[in-house]
């Protein structure tokens, strides 16, 4: 039976953590400051605001969320960045995704400062990443590297295989995982045989959002099995991953809901604060 990756406990853990740096920002002058924009009337989106919300109220930073409505045009949202980038209060910007789809969200997320860019997803951060130096990077793959090192996994020359490649996960992950010198493969809507993939993957990431996709047959026995996914089935909240049967075959699994959802949230945390230290200098 498969050992609990939780990332609830974990980031109950890093709250108190990063309650303490907050006070010691202030106690210098700094007071740490996240921006949300968001853009329209997204259910899903609404609570991911309010949970972010809820996290910076918790350890004390300061946040403010900007609400433009669906119609909003370009330059609006770009005029509203722009006047975020100029603010001292704000040291993080984050722009809420998916974006109406009349909108650049390429362009809306390149107009961020870098240095602002708590998401990790500016192409300067991006290019950090695939370079291996340091910059910004994208809180669920930051937040799925850090569950992997507290549980005390050995990663060099591990065989890690993603299934999905978006820019939010998928490939960043896979770079990660590859500057932790693990092999890595990333597989995709277009891979053939999957199964024969993910049959030799140590850490199995799974990241595209259909229920239950990864089977028991489709994992290697004594493998960590990292499920991103998070759907919602019948009113329940359920994963990429067959829990209930893969959980007897895997060493490590992580649970949905308690698991990278939690994580993706304290390490948006992380990075404002990384970010107010950086530009206090």
């Amino acid at each position: 039976m498969a050992e609990l990756l939780s990332g609830k406990i974990l980031s109950e853990q890093l709250t108190l953590k990063q309650k303490e740096k907050v006070a010691e920002l202030k106690e210098k002058g700094i007071v740490p400051g996240l921006a949300v924009v968001f853009v329209g009337e997204d259910p899903a989106s609404q609570i991911y605001v309010r949970n972010k919300g809820i996290a910076c109220e918790t350890i004390g930073i300061y946040s403010r969320t900007i609400r433009l409505d669906a119609d909003c045009t370009q330059e609006k949202l770009t005029e509203t960045i722009e006047d975020l980038n100029k603010d001292k209060q704000i040291h993080g910007i984050l722009v809420q995704l998916p974006l109406p789809k009349h909108l650049d969200e390429q362009k809306t997320l390149a107009t961020i400062l870098p240095q602002k860019d708590v998401d990790g997803f500016h192409l300067i951060n991006a290019g950090k990443l695939f370079t291996n130096q340091k910059g910004i990077v994208p809180c669920t793959p930051k937040g799925i590297l850090f569950m992997l090192k507290d549980a005390g996994i050995d990663l060099a020359g591990k065989e890690a295989v993603i299934i999905g490649r978006s820019n939010i996960v998928g490939k960043p992950a896979a770079m990660l995982l590859l500057n932790e010198n693990c092999t890595v493969t990333i597989c995709h809507s277009k891979t053939k045989d999957l199964k024969e993939h993910t049959k030799r993957a140590d850490i199995l990431v799974a990241a595209i959002g259909k229920a239950k996709f990864v089977t028991a047959d489709m994992v290697k026995p004594g493998s960590v099995v990292i499920d991103v996914g998070i759907n919602r089935v019948d009113g329940k909240v359920v994963g990429d991953v067959d829990f209930e049967a893969v959980e007897k075959i895997a060493s490590y699994i992580t649970p949905v809901p308690g698991g990278v959802g939690k994580m993706t949230i304290s390490m948006l945390m992380e990075n404002t604060l990384e970010a107010a230290c950086a530009q206090a200098l």
